[in-house]
């Protein structure tokens, strides 16, 4: 029987390393204060609706103030995409 060629294959070679480039991140100071401050008076706004039974922050928008009060709290999470 007839012997098969063998095959040589070539040797691993690793590919370049590439210089990884720093990714600068600029912190913007003033978003952490400021989505805090959201949470916190949207937090607030319910609680005092639910504290004085609805008389208070507005009296005109009755159970709206639940809204405003959740209003607050998705600005504060839509602020915090700006975080980095």
């Amino acid at each position: 029987m007839p012997k098969s060629r063998i095959r040589k294959k070539a040797d691993y070679t690793p590919p370049v390393a590439r210089q990884a480039t720093a990714i600068k991140l600029e912190s913007r100071g003033w978003v952490a204060p400021v989505m805090l401050a959201m949470f916190v008076i949207g937090l607030a706004w319910i609680v005092v609706f639910y504290v004085t039974d609805g008389s208070l922050p507005i009296n005109a928008l009755d159970n709206w103030n639940i809204v405003v009060g959740f209003g607050f709290i998705a600005a504060g999470f839509g602020v915090s995409t700006q975080w980095k």
